[in-house]
């Protein structure tokens, strides 16, 4: 017998009767973001996380790219949308370049290299950024990998051995 599982419980989640949740804030307030520490960012960006909200499958972020800078080359097993707020620039994603601009919608598909760069020599880069990294963290299987301010061919050589 599994322990903890409710099959009766499990039963009515399929049904076609859906219960409203009771979720706790229904706002977080700009003011209330919770800033990440630059130490544990790896790279120039700025993130603060909507951390308050009841999301169970994704998570909130602000993102800031400085003037001239960019994110670090990275990875993760979790899909990711960036909503550019403000600025514009360019990211790298595998062997693909993408510019970008206020008011689209950058997709980072699971698993890729991929850096945003922010293309104005004097304005900040301000994305809404999406991911599905609760999800994969409920499931145990969320995983990250930075390589630094790097290329995606020295990403791709420095993890070589993780990719084969």
């Amino acid at each position: 017998m599994v322990t903890g599982f409710d099959l009766s419980g499990f039963l009515a989640g399929i049904s076609d009767t859906v219960r409203p949740v009771a979720a706790s804030p229904l706002v977080v307030h700009a003011a209330d973001l919770v800033p990440l520490p630059a130490d544990q960012v790896h790279n120039p960006s700025k993130l603060a996380i909507a951390g308050g909200l009841p999301t169970t499958t994704f998570e909130l972020f602000r993102q800031l790219i400085p003037a001239g800078l960019s994110t670090d080359m990275q990875r993760h097993h979790h899909e990711t949308v960036h909503f550019v707020i403000a600025g514009d620039g360019h990211s790298e994603i595998e062997d693909e370049t993408v510019s970008w601009a206020t008011g689209d919608y950058v997709y980072t598909p699971p698993w890729t290299w991929h850096r945003h760069y922010n293309d104005s020599p004097s304005e900040p880069v301000e994305f809404l950024t999406i991911e599905s990294s609760r999800l994969l963290g409920l499931l145990g299987v969320g995983r990250r990998q930075s390589a630094g301010l790097v290329t995606v061919a020295e990403a791709r050589a420095r993890f070589k051995e993780e990719s084969e």
